[in-house]
């Protein structure tokens, strides 16, 4: 018998639909929405902070509830009390990105009415994310679905390192992860990028994404750049987009001159350590190397801006 499961997070929640158990979720949080089904789920958790925020005002609450040791999100525990789940998956990785384990914990400490099993994501590479999808197939006990699954993944990505095993153009590549404050995206990103026939600039593969100032960006000079703010679709990229375009010497970047600026579904793909992300890995070979590579991800889950 396969247990009931709480997802926390919208990696775990697409980790488990993709091992098959989609019906054993009775639970999720209040970003999980992919894939369409898993939005009739009840929700188990909301933010501390009001929705149609700026990304400056996102930034500023974060850092406010953060610096008074509070959470960036809330468990509902009387939800979860009334699911009765035999798993929750949370993560480890980011406060700003779900609800911590630590909030979790304290949710769950002394108020079921039965132990529950929690299962801890804390991905930093590509290697963790694939680790994190056998660790999630092995504690549901479906070890062998995971296998398969990772295999499939691997074979994609193989796909994309063997058509360029032969490019030696590796173009720079700059990830904004963040408008207000400038941010590039790190952890797995980097390394997505590397993989997919690029050289990601000012941020380090492992490491956790960097606050930067204009003029690094303007010093490094980037070939291509690509906008994928964490958490933000395409269209309320569109709506800040401006605080990139009115930088000083925007318009004089490499990247700006030879049309290479591109905007992407942060939130649906790079912000998702789970399955899809080998379709961000494909989203950057067909952004980086168009030549090579049409996987059919132009429209949805990235455009071309025009300037």
């Amino acid at each position: 018998m396969y247990p009931k499961i709480v997802t926390l997070l919208p990696a775990a929640t697409e980790i488990v639909v993709a091992l098959g158990l989609g019906g054993n979720l009775v639970g999720r949080s209040h970003e999980c929405d992919f894939p369409e089904a898993v939005k009739q789920l009840p929700v188990c958790s909301e933010a501390n902070f009001p929705d149609n925020l700026s990304s400056g005002e996102i930034d500023v609450k974060v850092k406010e509830i953060l610096a008074d040791a509070l959470s960036v999100y809330t468990v509902n525990r009387d939800q979860i009390k009334t699911l009765a789940p035999d798993v929750v998956i949370t993560q480890a990785q980011c406060e700003v990105c779900a609800v911590s384990l630590r909030e979790v914990e304290e949710a769950l400490d002394d108020y079921l009415d039965k132990p529950a099993q929690i299962i801890s994501l804390q991905p930093n590479n590509l290697d963790d994310i694939f680790n994190d999808i056998a660790n999630v197939a092995t504690a549901l006990n479906v070890p062998n679905t995971g296998t398969i699954l990772l295999e499939e993944l691997n074979e994609r990505v193989d796909i994309v390192r063997h058509k360029l095993k032969y490019i030696e153009n590796k173009p720079t590549v700059a990830c904004i992860e963040w408008l207000e404050p400038l941010m590039v995206s790190g952890n797995w990103v980097p390394e997505l990028v590397s993989i997919a026939g690029g050289t990601a600039v000012l941020a380090q593969a492992g490491k956790h994404s960097p606050y930067i100032t204009w003029d690094e960006i303007r010093e490094q000079n980037p070939d291509i750049l690509i906008v994928m703010p964490c958490g933000f679709p395409i269209e309320r990229t569109l709506r800040e987009i401006t605080l990139l375009l009115q930088q000083p010497g925007f318009a004089e970047l490499k990247a700006v001159k030879n049309n290479r600026v591109y905007m992407a579904d942060g939130n649906q793909y790079f912000n998702r350590p789970g399955p899809r992300i080998v379709d961000s890995i494909e989203i950057l070979a067909e952004i980086i190397h168009p030549k090579q590579f049409i996987f059919g991800y132009e429209g949805e889950g990235w455009i071309k801006f025009a300037l």
